[in-house]
């Protein structure tokens, strides 16, 4: 196998006689069976891609029973004044309306917008610490601040104004999302943010819903082993098992289609979920169960029941989940393109999607959701357990949605599935988005003594910070209600705490750009400037990422607040002047973001 050498890497003097040394560059190695099958082959067929948009919504069916699953469960039996199949409906539309969106004229990456947990932290802050007025504590009190267990807590009154005061926290994070997109925010955020910023997030966001995965597998134990190991034999071991193309089709640039990996998630679902009806294995839990039979037909509209409750505390609440949502969803950006071997998303691309989300979040809000719409980890998992993503699927998975939240009554069928599939397929999605996490820190030089801390201390510290808060004797408490909530919601989202450590640490610890994964040479698909891209993955990129052709000729009559939402014109001069010398430096740091030849490691171990 030939293998192509690049330009030599040099290095910083090392030497006490300051004569620098060049090491040979990595190998560009090919390995055929790494490239996805669908970038082979093209678009499935319609049939494959109906299927894989099938297996889409089971993982979207997870998330969504998750996330109102541990939300009704602080609420009493019989404490609403809707049924759970209209709420779970009312998720469904607004996902399916945001998926279409995201993949027509947002992001244009294949990601499946879903219930995020970021936006369940917040609400179950504001539902657990609905409090009436003489059991609350004033100030920094060593009382334990109780749940409400008043005369008049259980009334459905109180509850239900609780439920509306959280979806008028998610229209709020909507707004706020959509805001960060129109202002640019992702276009400034993006060149700071390499490896060591987003790998640990993405190491967070694999870690981070390991109760949930536990709370579902405790069902039956027995039935989630099966379907994990079902799985990994589908999509790992059967992985390079291929059938035939179907006689009757016609002519196709492949000749075999890896079935078992396409559909390493469903087939095993479908499989489990058919020995556990035998066996009565398959209970509804009680917060998911309505009481009256649920309609086939329903027109999710505004404000059907009422209208979400806006005060101080949801304005707090939905801050949080929107900062929490905009780290998650820029993670799924950078990861999604990634794993399709795209360069990294450009900003008028993430200024998109953040934009559309934070639209299909007000959606949701409006229609009495209690959680929002962003882009799903577990579903970008799939993508990188079956290797295969095509923007037909996720566009398929759109209008499903949309069909499912037309109907309570087949959203409630998501009800039926054993909660221990959906555990099993939450925590294998979950553990391959750990697994990428981990992938991305060869990009970096993580024999470093600098990136070792930044890796430790973010992951370390955005997991533990949560854990302190959820076991403290005493609750946070400084006097002021909305920044109690604001507090509590941040300091317990460890996708955001982990991003924002990240982010802090990688840009004020000076360090060289090829010690943080920045350098010449190195492939990192993390690098947002796009000087260091090449002419050829540009075009690709502006293939891949600009507007649908429809909506290309009003971009120059767009107003200029907007116009971050369209692609900008190539810049020819940014591609001569090429990257910059590796030496050390601190972005946010004043006075530390010039080349410091005089304090790098190398010269200071020559002394």
């Amino acid at each position: 196998m030939s293998r192509s050498h690049a330009h030599p890497i040099r290095l910083g003097s090392v030497g006490s006689q300051g004569v620098p040394i060049t090491l040979p560059p990595r190998p560009t190695v090919q390995d055929p069976s790494s490239f996805s099958w669908a970038s082979l082959c093209g678009p499935p067929p319609w049939g494959l891609s109906c299927l894989l948009a099938l297996q889409h919504i089971l993982v979207l069916a997870s998330l969504l029973c998750a996330s109102h699953l541990l939300l009704l469960r602080s609420f009493p039996p019989g404490g609403l004044a809707y049924s759970p199949a209209h709420l779970l409906a009312s998720s469904l539309f607004s996902c399916g309306v945001s998926t279409a969106l995201q993949t027509w004229m947002g992001s244009r990456l294949p990601l499946v917008q879903a219930p995020s947990f970021e936006f369940l932290v917040p609400a179950l802050v504001l539902t657990n610490q609905k409090l009436p007025l003489a059991f609350q504590t004033p100030g920094n009190s060593s009382h334990t601040l109780p749940l409400c267990e008043g005369p008049g807590c259980g009334s459905p009154d109180v509850w239900n104004t609780s439920l509306r005061e959280v979806s008028g926290a998610v229209v709020v994070s909507g707004l706020l999302q959509g805001a960060v997109g129109l202002l640019r925010i992702p276009g400034y955020l993006f060149p700071h943010c390499g490896p060591l910023v987003l790998a640990p997030s993405l190491v967070v966001a694999g870690l981070s819903a390991h109760k949930e995965v536990a709370l579902f597998c405790s069902g039956h134990w027995g039935l989630a082993l099966l379907l994990i190991l079902l799985i990994v034999v589908c999509s790992q071991h059967l992985g390079s098992c291929q059938l035939p193309p179907c006689p009757w089709r016609p002519a196709s640039p492949c000749t075999h289609t890896p079935v078992f990996r396409l559909l390493s998630v469903l087939v095993p679902a479908a499989s489990v979920w058919v020995i556990s009806a035998p066996l009565d294995l398959g209970v509804t839990p009680r917060e998911l169960s309505a009481p009256t039979k649920a309609p086939w037909f329903w027109l999710p509209h505004p404000a059907e029941w009422v209208w979400p409750l806006l005060t101080p505390r949801a304005l707090a609440a939905g801050t949080s989940m929107a900062l929490a949502a905009s780290t998650s969803s820029l993670g799924c950006y950078a990861l999604c393109g990634r794993l399709l071997r795209l360069p990294p998303p450009p900003p008028h691309a993430c200024s998109r999607g953040l934009s559309l989300e934070g639209l299909g979040s007000v959606l949701a809000g409006l229609l009495g959701s209690p959680v929002g719409t962003a882009s799903s980890f577990p579903n970008v998992g799939t993508v990188s357990l079956i290797q295969a993503g095509p923007r037909r699927v996720a566009q398929l998975v759109g209008p499903l949605c949309v069909g499912l939240g037309l109907s309570p009554r087949l959203a409630q069928l998501l009800t039926a599935i054993p909660l221990p599939v959906l555990g099993g397929v939450l925590g294998v999605t979950q553990a391959v988005v750990l697994s990428t996490g981990f992938s991305t820190f060869h990009l970096a030089d993580i024999d470093s003594g600098r990136n070792v801390f930044i890796v430790g201390f973010s992951i370390f510290m955005a997991l533990l910070l949560p854990r302190w808060l959820r076991d403290a004797p005493v609750l946070l408490s400084t006097g002021w209600s909305p920044l109690d909530v604001l507090l509590r919601s941040l300091l317990t989202e460890p996708i955001f705490l982990a991003g924002l450590l990240g982010f802090l640490l990688e840009n004020t610890i000076p360090g060289t750009q090829l010690e943080r994964g920045l350098g010449q040479g190195l492939p990192s698909p993390f690098a947002a400037q796009e000087t260091q891209v090449p002419q050829k993955s540009r075009d690709k990129a502006a293939q891949e990422y600009e507007l649908p052709f429809p909506l290309q000729n009003p971009c120059p009559c767009i107003p200029q607040p907007i116009c971050c939402l369209c692609p900008l014109p190539e810049d020819p001069g940014n591609e001569e002047e090429g990257s910059a010398e590796p030496g050390e430096t601190a972005d946010l740091l004043p006075g530390l973001g010039e080349q410091c030849p005089g304090s790098s490691r190398e010269e200071i171990r020559s002394h």
